[in-house]
């Protein structure tokens, strides 16, 4: 029996060896002509581009909507076909939530426009994109847009995911990864930005040069976008063809005769140092080995990258090749900002006066407004993409689109919202010369305003200033490179004692580390840095600058406290809050009241009233009030929270509440002269959120001594039956004012803009009643319609327009 069992196993053990070689000789051969089904295949996609996801659609809450990817330079959307949960979990995660709670059909949230790009998707739930699953492949669908899918994600965000909102170019960086341009005059390495020279692209682990054979004024363009330049310029092709003959005789003499050549090239040096007009200069040319990596170059002059323009590549042992036997040479036209500041009105160029941007922390970024008539818009983002973004950035005097932004990114606009789906080529010269939509409140929201983010030039301004003794490199002393009591070049201090937040924006942009969230004048706390003498004192910035250089500050140092401790320094932040008045809420919400002085022991104990009041029979009488309500919106991108800490917060007793802030707003109004006639102010006493955009949800309460602030997307009401929200016109005559208010009216709270906390009406008293029209925000007006509203003359009538 054991024999049998023993000849069984040698008998299994046998056809098991045959099954196993038979399968290894079989090689499976798909047949070419077939292609596998559609549910089968993952989305084909670019590794070395990250698939953009949004949630669109109307109305819907922040964590839901219409699914939208953006591929090839478009936004489109998912058709429902075998949708799932699974799908809905990739996409969330993506959106940076942590889960989907749900998935919807038939075009939930609307319609969208454009391509579908995806059909048929088939997630297993733990991919890291969408991309990544089975599909008919990219823009291969038999849906329409009423099969739109969508998704609900759980309220709840995944820690440290940030949602960047950002469209790229994508090109491939390993074909082409950085240019510059190199000077060939020795003078002209010294000032920045350089504007011309030879255009070098980075190779292995130097520079290599391109080709000029067949090079093109579109070429030029494209280079010039990437350095931060809006337009080209035409090189003196002369001048370099003359310097390329000079550097060829040179060479051919020192080959016959060596020392021949070392005697000329000394005596040519010595003629340049002394005709200084000689048109020789000091030439990097002559000592430049040339070293071609690229040629046959051809763009269309709308690319944001020369690596996505057509080119040839030399190989490795043919990189001396060049048809023609001469560099590509560029010369560039720096925009306004960039312009010498010896230079005279008639060089600078013009730069448009009805398109800006708003609330960015680094030059050359910020949200896209548009002026239309006599009023700033935004511009919705449907469609936005580089080519868009590229004409706004070429039109303010910067280059090329570094990133087109969406989803209000930079922060949400106030205003009308004038464009949508703005279509440019790359070409135009004004965004307003663009194909676009007029659009309707339905069509988009401040929360899609679109923003950029543009190549600027390099000015080498972080090599003159850094910060010491911070815990981060986003904090501390100010450090600045000048000249020391000795006439020497060294690092040194700023006096602190003029030191204001105006200041502390420049150092922050300057070093490059964003928006000044604190002015400090005293840095005792970061004493960790060798760097003790004061060099500079009197600084006084009007917040505009690139650098420190460029403000005020006293000609010889005078600082009262020398010492280190009281240098000057900043905390940056790359977010700010940004505050801004309802303006209509204002204007509808106007009257006067005249109240009864034994209801105003409160209000006269917080100085809310004119000096007059204290001379008044109190209790009897009255004072009159001109009253409003205020609602202030953060639109920034950071929670608007009181400088001081609440250990140092003042109770009121007799309102019954906390002072976070001295002073939060002031209420004056203006003669034509701009003459206070009466004033009001008010004390913060209560920040809070007394309510909150659609998906956003309360973050402060003033109760139970509770956190003060207002929440990014939230506002903090103030009623105008509440005490001290009025202004005491008791002593004024009847008349044409201007009522304003100002939010943070000294900058005691960081904000990624100033310009906006104002708010001016026009105002018309005539001693019983008052009316109130063209209420504004500071900035919203062009700069024509602002000078007709300080020229108001009065109404003719009662009747508001």
């Amino acid at each position: 029996m054991s024999a049998l069992t023993g000849h069984r196993h040698l008998a299994l053990l046998f056809f098991l060896v045959l099954c196993c070689l038979r399968c290894l000789a079989q090689t499976p051969t798909p047949p070419t002509t077939l292609r596998p089904s559609p549910s089968s295949s993952p989305s084909p996609r670019p590794q070395t581009e990250k698939l953009k996801v949004r949630l669109a659609g109307f109305p819907r809450k922040h964590n839901e909507g219409r699914v939208e990817l953006f591929y090839k330079g478009e936004w489109g959307t998912i058709c429902d076909d075998d949708f799932s949960i699974s799908n809905a979990n990739v996409l969330c995660r993506q959106l940076g939530f942590v889960e989907a709670t749900g998935w919807t059909h038939s075009a939930k949230y609307g319609q969208g426009q454009g391509k579908i790009w995806l059909d048929n998707v088939q997630c297993g739930g733990g991919e890291q994109s969408v991309g990544a699953c089975k599909s008919r492949g990219w823009g291969n669908s038999d849906c329409t847009h009423d099969e739109d899918a969508g998704v609900v994600c759980k309220d709840e965000r995944i820690p440290g995911f940030v949602d960047a909102n950002v469209i790229e170019a994508h090109v491939d960086e390993n074909k082409l990864e950085e240019v510059r341009l190199r000077p060939v005059v020795a003078a002209a390495k010294k000032r920045l930005p350089v504007t011309e020279g030879v255009l070098e692209v980075k190779y292995k682990d130097g520079w290599a040069q391109v080709c000029a054979a067949g090079w093109t004024v579109k070429n030029t363009r494209v280079v010039c976008g990437m350095l931060g330049f809006p337009h080209e310029r035409k090189v003196n092709k002369n001048f370099y063809r003359r310097l390329r003959k000079r550097a060829a005789e040179r060479v051919s003499r020192s080959k016959v005769n060596p020392s021949a050549g070392a005697r000329q090239a000394a005596k040519s040096k010595a003629f340049a140092k002394s005709k200084q007009s000689s048109p020789a200069p000091r030439l990097f040319l002559e000592r430049q080995k040339n070293v071609y990596r690229v040629h046959s170059v051809a763009c269309t002059g709308t690319e944001v990258h020369l690596a996505a323009c057509s080119m040839e590549f030399n190989g490795p042992n043919n990189t001396a090749s060049c048809r023609g036997g001469s560099p590509v040479v560029v010369s560039c036209a720096p925009g306004a900002l960039f312009m010498p500041q010896h230079a005279s009105l008639k060089m600078k160029p013009k730069t448009s006066s009805n398109v800006r941007l708003k609330g960015g922390a680094h030059l050359g970024e910020g949200r896209v407004e548009v002026l239309r008539g006599s009023e700033w818009g935004s511009v919705c983002d449907d469609r936005w993409n580089l080519q868009s973004a590229s004409v706004v950035c070429r039109e303010l005097g910067f280059g090329s689109a570094k990133e087109a932004m969406t989803g209000g990114r930079m922060g949400q606009g106030v205003g009308p919202i004038y464009m949508n789906e703005v279509k440019c080529s790359g070409h135009e010269r004004s965004i307003w010369n663009c194909p676009f939509k007029n659009i309707t409140s339905e069509d988009c929201q401040h929360t899609e305003d679109a923003a950029v983010r543009c190549n600027v030039p390099y000015m080498g301004l972080e090599n003159s200033i850094r910060l010491g003794g911070g815990r981060t490199r986003y904090e501390g002393r100010v450090e600045v490179l000048g000249t020391d009591a000795n006439g020497t070049q060294a690092w040194g201090l700023i006096c602190g004692e003029t030191w204001t937040t105006k200041e502390a924006i420049v150092a922050c942009r300057q070093l490059g580390l964003g928006y000044a969230n604190q002015a400090n004048q005293e840095t005792w706390y970061w004493d960790s840095s060798n760097v003790t003498e004061m060099i500079l004192s009197g600084v006084k910035c009007t917040g505009n600058e690139m650098s420190l250089t460029q403000c005020q500050r006293h000609k010889t140092l005078n600082c009262q406290k020398a010492a280190a401790k009281f240098a000057a320094g900043v905390i940056c932040s790359e977010t700010a809050s940004d505050l801004v008045l309802n303006a209509t809420l204002v204007q509808q919400s106007v009257y006067i009241e005249d109240r009864p002085l034994h209801m105003l022991y409160c209000a006269a104990e917080e100085d809310c009233l004119s000096k007059s009041a204290a001379k008044a029979n109190w209790p009897y009488g009255h004072r009159r009030l001109l009253r409003f309500s205020s609602q202030i919106h953060n639109i920034g991108r950071a929670d608007f929270k009181p400088k001081a800490g609440r250990h140092s917060w003042v109770w009121h007793a007799c309102h019954g509440h906390y002072h976070s802030m001295d002073i939060f707003t002031h209420y004056d109004l203006l003669n034509a002269n701009g003459t206070k006639v009466a004033e009001g102010h008010k004390a913060s006493f209560c920040l809070e959120d007394s309510d909150c955009q659609e998906g956003v949800s309360k973050r402060y309460e003033c109760a139970n001594f509770g956190d003060q602030g207002i929440t990014v997307g939230c506002w903090d009401m103030y009623r105008h039956d509440i005490d001290c929200q009025w202004i005491d016109i008791t002593d004024v005559k009847p008349g044409n004012y201007i009522m304003q208010v100002v939010i943070n009216p000294n900058l005691e709270v960081a904000e990624s803009d100033f310009t906006n906390n104002a708010m001016k009406c026009n105002c018309k008293y005539d001693g019983h009643r008052i009316w109130f029209h063209n209420c504004h925000v500071g900035d919203a007006f062009s700069e024509e319609a602002e000078r007709r509203f300080e020229k108001y003359p009065g109404q003719l009538n009662n009747q508001i327009s």
